[in-house]
This record gives structure tokens, C-alpha cells and sequence, in this order.
């Protein structure tokens, strides 16, 4: 085993909570930009409707250094139907910042990530993010992190974490509600002192493909962290898939450094880099040395729990609003996308002309119809559907934690409507300041097809 000047970190939280801008401040703050670059807010969600919708939907890469120590920060998706993303990134982290808002506390994609990295072994570091909201309540959030890292049955180790407070906008991280600070040292402090260097093992390469990219110069790349011995550019490997060995050579070997890619000769165990000439890599593949062919557990994720149908476009109106409307073209897509996201599924149907893609949710299969819109493909869509599954004979449905925060007058209406899908009321909280907190589990019927109609109905509340 060998220590390095190195942490890979992963920032995992609800949707909303701060992390982008979070990582924004840190870019910021470790000279990642030059003295008056022009930087959007937001900077790792670079894609388009990552920007039109606010939200991060693919998991990033970056790194900066601080006071001599390279740390590589994975920002990954706070929505619940990206769970995917964070599942196959988490991987190649050491350690876990967990972010929470000041105001609205864990919430349920909270409890996916934070169990998903405790599971894991992996140390976390809980960030209180927001404080200066004002209903800011951290003292009560930090209890509630406590009561959660409880219920998941965290390690002792992991339980005794250590907790900071933020205002990730303006930079400014703090160990005491009541200390003075005007930058986000204190966070980067504790990074470096309790999640610990990568563990390598001596041997031969290894690395296990968490991420898959196109670039328009050197074609396909494949990102990873290497477990074990080190890599070159020019040098031969082995990429071992679910039944296949392929020998390939890495053309192009890339570095992250802040949000660039930077070509380098030579990588060893612990980084985190990206590998261009293996044109048919697949993520979960394992790339090792041509003499010692030893692979990898293969990635898993959790199972889709919503379908929809994707059908081509046979109406008069076909082949108005897109260059790609053939079956072929279609099928072509929707296979691409199932090999780059683990956490899609598709399958052909008894007519050529429809696939039946399973996905974690709604907004996640709606980003995947809206992006091959926008790439010229033309095609219909059906209702979504609940995927149900026979065990030992019975047919099981997946339900949803649902967390609705609302006016103490409105509660009465909320709960009505819930019931009528058959939710159940697990807790409520008083929350001050008037508002309820409302933890209700309903099954994924009573929600599927409804989530436009439910919020118009409590738009008032």
C-alpha cells in the first residue's frame, strides 16, 4: 500500500441543495480560472437542458489543489430518477461530502445517496448548506442527519462524521454556526484529513470503466479510476466485457483539471483518467494488462420502475419535424443510450416499429425524449407505465417516499389527495414558521400520470 497527495471525493445530495454552486466556489476558490475569466454559474452543468431545467442530470468530473494535495470532486445528480449516475460514479470515490439544506433538512434522495456511499464504507463529511436562508433551521437538520445515519445503520466510524455549516454562493464554510469565515477552507481542511488516499494494491493495471464520452477528434473515451498499477500512452491493454476480450491501445491519455481535459503520459493507481482508442468499451468493462486478464465486479444499479413505449411516428404529419424517423434509426438511438446509462433498459417489443424503454422515472425518460428531439429524431411516445415484478409468484409494485412541506391550513387538502392514491402517512412534523412536514410512502401508480394533475391541485398551497 502507498499514501499519496491525493483525495477523490464525491458530493452527493436532494436535488437543490447547493451542490453545483458548491463546487462553482471551490473551482473559484483554488485559482481553477484565470484573474477575470468569464465562468457561468453552474459551470459543470454544461449541458443545454441541464441549463434550461437547472438541475445536474449526468455525473461530473473535476479537480483542484489545495496546499499541495490533488483533490478529485465528482459532482453527481441530486434527482431521484438519475439515482444511476450516482450509483456507477460513487465507485470511484474514497469519500463523500453530504450536502443538506439548512431549511429543508434530508429529504428522500438524501437517504438513496447517503446509503448508497455508507454501504460503501466510504467516510462522510456532512455539510449544513444555506444557513443564511430565514427559515434556516441547522441545528434541528443536524439532528435529523444524525437519526438518519441511525436508521441506515451506519458504521460507528461513519456515525461520528464530522459536520460543517456553508453558504456554498457566497463561498463560505464554517465548523461553528457562530464562527467567522470567508472562505471554504475549513471544508477543504477536512477533506484532506479524513478521507483518506486512495488504497492501491501492487500488481498489474486495473481499471474499471465507471463513465463513457464522445469527442469529435479521438473518438470514444473511457473514464475510470485505476485500482492498481499505472497506465502510458502508447501501451497495449486487454478490456475485458460481460463474455468478450478485446485488445486495444491507449491512443490518448487525458487528466481532469478543473473543467478541462488535459492530455498527460502517464497515470498510476488512485487517479482518476480518461483513455481514447477503445472504441467499443462499455461501462462496467474492466481494462487490465495484456498478461494478466483479471476483471472486475461489473457496475449494478437498482432496477428501473417506470416504461414507456416508444413507437415511430405514423401519422400524416411524419417526417415533418425530424431527419431520423426509420425503426432502424430509433432502435439505433435508444440501444446507444441503454449502453451509456446502466439505469435504462430496452427492450423490443412483438412490432418492429415500437420499443418499450424502462427507466428510473418520468423526468428521466423525458430528458432522453427531449434530447433525441433535439438531435433530429422523430418518433411517438406512450403513457408511462409502472413496471411490476413477480416475486415468489405475487406481483410486486415499487412505491415512493413522498415529502410534501406546506402551510398548516392546507394540510387537510394535501392529505385528501394523497389518499385518494393510496398513500400512506408514515410522519409529520411541525416545521415552524406555519409549515408541515408531511412523510407519506404511495405506491408508483398513485403517482404515475398524476404529478401534473397533483401540483395544479395544490398550486394554491
Amino acid at each position: 500500500m502507498s499514501e499519496r497527495d491525493l483525495r477523490n471525493i464525491a458530493i452527493i445530495a436532494h436535488v437543490d441543495h447547493g451542490k453545483t454552486t458548491l463546487v462553482d466556489a471551490m473551482l473559484h476558490q483554488t485559482g481553477a480560472f484565470r484573474e477575470g475569466e468569464q465562468v457561468a454559474t453552474c459551470a459543470l452543468d454544461s449541458g443545454e437542458i441541464e441549463r434550461e431545467r437547472g438541475i445536474t442530470i449526468l455525473a461530473k468530473h473535476t479537480s483542484v489543489d489545495w496546499k499541495g494535495t490533488r483533490i478529485n470532486i465528482i459532482d453527481t445528480p441530486g434527482h431521484a430518477d438519475f439515482g444511476g449516475e450516482v450509483e456507477r460514479t460513487l465507485v470511484m470515490a474514497d469519500g463523500a461530502i453530504l450536502l443538506v439544506d439548512a431549511a429543508e433538512g434530508p429529504l428522500p434522495q438524501t437517504r438513496f445517496v447517503l446509503h448508497k456511499a455508507l454501504s460503501l464504507g466510504m467516510p462522510v463529511i456532512v455539510c449544513i448548506n444555506k444557513i443564511d436562508r430565514q427559515d434556516a433551521r441547522p441545528d434541528e437538520v443536524l439532528t435529523e442527519v444524525f437519526d438518519l445515519f441511525c436508521e441506515l445503520e451506519a458504521s460507528d466510524a461513519q456515525t461520528d462524521f464530522v459536520a460543517l455549516y456553508a453558504i456554498g454562493k457566497d463561498g463560505i464554510a464554517k465548523y461553528e454556526l457562530d464562527a467567522e469565515s470567508d472562505s471554504l477552507a475549513p471544508l477543504f481542511d477536512t477533506i484532506v484529513a479524513k478521507v483518506p488516499p486512495p488504497k492501491v494494491e501492487q500488481g498489474s493495471l486495473q481499471l474499471l470503466v465507471t463513465n463513457t464520452e464522445h469527442d469529435d477528434y479521438v473518438g470514444r473515451l473511457a473514464i475510470g479510476k485505476i485500482t492498481r498499477g499505472e497506465i502510458c500512452e502508447g501501451s497495449d491493454t486487454l478490456v475485458l466485457g460481460a463474455e468478450t476480450q478485446k485488445k486495444g491501445r491507449v491512443m490518448r491519455l487525458y487528466g481532469f483539471e478543473a473543467l478541462r481535459r488535459v492530455e498527460i503520459k502517464t497515470a498510476e493507481a488512485g487517479d482518476i483518467v480518461a483513455i481514447a482508442g477503445m472504441d467499443e468499451v462499455q461501462i462496467g468493462d474492466t481494462i487490465c494488462a495484456p498478461g494478466n486478464p483479471e476483471a472486475m465486479p461489473r457496475i449494478s444499479v437498482e432496477e428501473p420502475t417506470i416504461k414507456v413505449r416508444f413507437v415511430v411516428n405514423t401519422s400524416p404529419f411524419a417526417g415533418l419535424s425530424g431527419k431520423w424517423v426509420t425503426s432502424r434509426q430509433v432502435r439505433e438511438r435508444l440501444f446507444r443510450e441503454a449502453r451509456r446509462n446502466l439505469a435504462l433498459r430496452v427492450d423490443e417489443t412483438e412490432t418492429p416499429d415500437a420499443f418499450m424503454v424502462f427507466g428510473r422515472g418520468e423526468l428521466m425518460l423525458a430528458v432522453l425524449a427531449e434530447t433525441m428531439r433535439r438531435e433530429g429524431y422523430e418518433f411517438a411516445l406512450g403513457m408511462p407505465e409502472v413496471v411490476l415484478k413477480d416475486v415468489d409468484g405475487k406481483p410486486h409494485e415499487p412505491v415512493e417516499r413522498v415529502i410534501v412541506d406546506v402551510p398548516d391550513e392546507h394540510v387537510g387538502t394535501v392529505t385528501k389527495s394523497m389518499g385518494v392514491r393510496r398513500g400512506q402517512l408514515d410522519q409529520m412534523h411541525n416545521l415552524g414558521f406555519g409549515r408541515t412536514r408531511m412523510e407519506v410512502t404511495i405506491p408508483s401508480r398513485g403517482l404515475v400520470g398524476y404529478r401534473s394533475q397533483f401540483l395544479t391541485e395544490t398550486r394554491g398551497t
